[in-house]
């Protein structure tokens, strides 16, 4: 689906590190938008081998700040085209997605983000929990007894999509547009003179160049440290796994913050099932017994009947976190050195919109409306954007 390029050209108008779904969207966007075609894509692994296919595919705009809501919910406007825009079966299923309510005070959470997802024209709606058990019959609304479900924040247009099928789609409408994509070219230093970009240092040579996105997740440290400044972002072990394949029987998404778990089935009829951030500060993909087992208690509290399923894999990603659970995007310190980061458990939902918005900033050397939310400056000006109520489960 790619072209193999044997060696890297001297200079490009834009090199993007990271071979996953945003570096890859940035540069389709890049081409496609703009007519940047003189672009290299640098993956120190395969294409789509980090979060991107790490991750559990949930996609959804019914986030809790209006700089959330209306940037992710340009990514599902976007989502729904991508598979004839690529001509390619991405698998995208709308499901409806319910996040469930245990307590009095998630429940008022809900409320909060139901009104603010109207306001945007989102559709979201408080449910009780015969609305849950009506959709979900199998379900188990006493959870074992110890959280029963008093409600849930219903979603409507919740989805799941195939995740490497992303990343392969914007990647080939990338090359076929004339953007190079390097596998196996790590990136070791980054040249800066007088506070601009001038270089790339790889393991296959120097590039020149005065514009980078850094699209790295949680590998985000790395880089930073490479042009001379920090962030607040901290990176934890995400795990998920999935079931041995049963017919289909979970139409929807469900979400629980107190029992810490997502899950929904896929096309193949696997369950897949995630939960909170490991509890270690720790840049690593290893797996560990402790996340199976704490997952399947929590999941055979909603349904015991699945207490004979097998579990038949499992892995993990690398959350690149920040201090108010929303990303980090656009400019930085460094003149032409430009960040998406900080995409904790919530990033590839966001693949499209941060491929065009990092794409259109990059070209106008200036932060993208939607993403002006997420600037790196917000931390030192104590401007959070307070995604905690929305951003996944187990924060």
């Amino acid at each position: 689906m790619f072209t193999a390029h044997d060696k890297l050209k001297p200079s490009y108008d834009v090199v993007i590190i990271g071979g996953g779904g945003h570096g890859l969207a940035s540069a389709y966007y890049l081409a496609r938008d703009h007519g940047i075609t003189n672009v290299a894509v640098l993956e120190k692994g395969y294409i789509g081998g980090g979060n991107t296919g790490r991750n559990t595919t949930i996609i959804r705009s019914n986030y809790l700040t209006p700089e959330g809501v209306k940037f992710y919910d340009k990514s599902v406007q976007l989502y729904q085209d991508l598979s004839t825009e690529f001509d390619l079966n991405l698998f995208y299923s709308t499901r409806g997605h319910f996040t469930l309510a245990h307590t009095d005070s998630a429940m008022r959470t809900m409320r909060w983000r139901a009104e603010v997802n109207k306001h945007y024209g989102i559709a979201s709606e408080v449910v009780g929990p015969e609305e849950v058990k009506r959709q979900t019959p199998q379900i188990d609304l006493s959870c074992g007894g110890h959280a029963p479900i008093q409600g849930a924040l219903y979603h409507a247009p919740g989805a799941v999509a195939r995740h490497d099928a992303v990343a392969w789609g914007y990647g080939r409408g990338a090359d076929m547009r004339g953007a190079e994509i390097h596998q196996q070219t790590a990136v070791t230093g980054i040249e800066v003179k007088g506070g601009k970009v001038v270089g790339v240092h790889t393991t296959k040579g120097f590039i020149s160049t005065n514009k980078v996105i850094c699209a790295v997740a949680g590998f985000t440290p790395r880089i930073t440290d490479m042009v001379g400044f920090k962030t607040p972002i901290f990176v934890h072990p995400l795990q998920a796994m999935v079931s041995e394949p049963m017919k289909p029987w979970l139409d929807t998404i469900l979400v629980s913050g107190s029992l810490h778990i997502y899950v929904s089935q896929s096309a193949r009829g696997e369950l897949v099932m995630g939960a909170s951030l490991d509890p270690y500060e720790v840049q690593s993909t290893r797996s560990t017994l402790d996340f199976p087992e704490g997952l399947a208690a929590h999941l055979l509290d909603m349904f015991p009947f699945l207490s004979h399923s097998k579990v038949v894999r499992q892995w993990a990603g690398m959350a690149d976190m920040t201090p108010d659970f929303a990303p980090i995007m656009g400019m930085t310190p460094v003149e032409g050195f430009y960040l998406d980061s900080g995409w904790g458990t919530w990033g590839f939902k966001a693949t499209p919109v941060c491929g065009k918005t990092m794409a259109w900033t990059a070209v106008n050397d200036k932060p993208h409306e939607l993403i002006t939310g997420f600037s790196l400056d917000r931390f030192r000006n104590y401007s959070l954007t307070g995604e905690k109520g929305a951003a996944s489960v187990g924060h």
